[in-house]
């Protein structure tokens, strides 16, 4: 009888447990999942390398989809196919809206904010002060030898200049064309192409002293070689970075501003020089990049 009760007591004290394993369970669950994408190019992995390590410390369960071709990343959030990914504001307003240019960096966020709510059920979150827009490198020694800092600078000394081109430069409105139309002319003392790989190896071996770029493109980082010039009469429009998010997906999570906020505010251009260049240059993960830079910043 004894060794009955103690089976059966035995079998309870099991089931007992079980359920409140069960219990347990039940409430560590996972938060929904939430579908990150992003283009194919290292500044964009990285930042939706970032946001999506944020969502994950908040408790959701991320699905990433990343490396999205630029041409068809636009398609993959309208048709829900991913839930946020990282824009650019001069993307939103001139290649998906093709809307006029406008070189106001709040008119430019306020516009697209506003259009795809309405056209495309998405929001624009907060936007970082990351601004990836088109302009020009030069050498630094030139840029120090001739006082070059800005556009305007640039266009009164051009006649000493030697310009590396892929060939678009020159006839492109948001090339030469339309600089000269903001600035005047350009009368530079030799303009050559190379491919766009090479531009900033060609400005290093001295044939050449300045070339198109990005203001976030990796080989910045170097402010003793190479030096950015200042867009002093606003010719080239904004392209601030900023998460953006399916109407839908943020209804039901509406943390997700909050979370993805807080990291945009953590980065600027200069950081994300530097971000980009410990991938291009030093040859890091961009996963590595970004888990180092939320561990370190963001948390």
């Amino acid at each position: 009888m004894k060794k009955t009760i103690s089976i059966i007591l035995a079998i309870a004290l099991v089931l007992s447990m079980a359920l409140s394993l069960a219990a347990c369970g039940q409430t560590k669950q996972q938060g929904p999942v939430i579908r990150v994408g992003s283009k194919d190019f290292t500044e964009n992995l990285i930042v939706a390398e970032i946001y999506a390590l944020a969502l994950e410390d908040a408790g959701y369960t991320v699905e990433r989809k990343l490396n999205i071709a630029g041409s068809v990343v636009h398609t993959a959030i309208t048709s829900g196919e991913i839930d946020l990914y990282p824009e650019y504001t001069g993307t939103g307003l001139l290649a998906i809206l093709q809307l006029p240019m406008s070189s106001d960096p709040d008119e430019v966020y306020n516009t697209v904010k506003a259009a795809y709510d309405e056209q495309f059920q998405i929001t624009w979150l907060d936007s970082t002060d990351v601004n990836d827009r088109n302009g020009l490198a030069i050498r630094t020694d030139v840029a120090q030898q001739y006082n070059i800092y800005t556009m305007s600078d640039l266009q009164r000394e051009a006649e000493h200049i030697c310009v590396c081109s892929q060939g678009e430069f020159e006839y492109r409105e948001d090339g030469i064309p339309g600089m000269t139309k903001v600035y005047g002319p350009f009368n530079f003392a030799s303009i050559n192409v190379y491919d766009n790989g090479i531009k900033y190896q060609i400005l290093e071996q001295g044939e050449a002293d300045l070339c198109p770029g990005y203001s976030t493109d990796a080989q910045l980082v170097n402010t003793d070689k190479f030096t950015y010039l200042e867009d002093d009469k606003g010719f080239w429009p904004p392209y601030y970075l900023a998460p953006i998010v399916r109407n839908e997906v943020l209804e039901a999570n509406p943390e997700i501003a909050e979370i993805l906020n807080a990291v945009s505010a953590k980065l600027d251009t200069e950081t994300m020089v530097s971000l980009n260049a410990k991938v291009d240059i030093d040859h890091m993960e961009y996963e590595e990049v970004a888990r180092e830079f939320y561990e370190t910043v963001c948390k």
